[in-house]
């Protein structure tokens, strides 16, 4: 059972990456526009970070701080899901992106990272 669970760690940081990483390439390549890639790379990481919080033999009883955890985790994610699909549409439309819908998606990326990995 323990091995599965860190398979799906492992899925789940690749859809990290795939998000981030296309969020940089788009950043730091000069254009700054929402891809297809970044909302693959997000769905990745929601299904396996739900994966993830299903209970993997809590024995021991609910542990709270881990559940506030995953629950600040979900809202930054659905914080990002609303963000690459407002600036998705808005992009569609009108053909540009506002800087601060680009910019927060990256900080919320990395805000849901540093929280994954500093929050014990």
């Amino acid at each position: 059972m323990e091995t599965l669970r860190h398979v799906v760690v492992f899925v789940h940081l690749i859809g990290f990456a795939v998000l981030f990483g296309a969020w940089a390439v788009q950043a730091f390549g000069g254009k700054r526009e929402f891809t297809r890639l970044m909302t693959y790379g997000m769905v990745i990481a929601a299904v396996a970070g739900l994966a993830l919080a299903a209970p993997w033999g809590m024995a021991a009883g609910p542990d709270l701080n881990l559940h506030m955890k995953i629950g600040v985790k979900l809202v930054v994610l659905l914080a990002i899901g609303a963000l690459l699909g407002i600036g998705t549409s808005k992009q569609r439309k009108t053909g540009s992106l506002s800087p601060a819908l680009f910019w927060l998606v990256g900080i919320l990326t990395l805000a849901n990272a540093a929280i994954a990995v500093l929050w014990r």
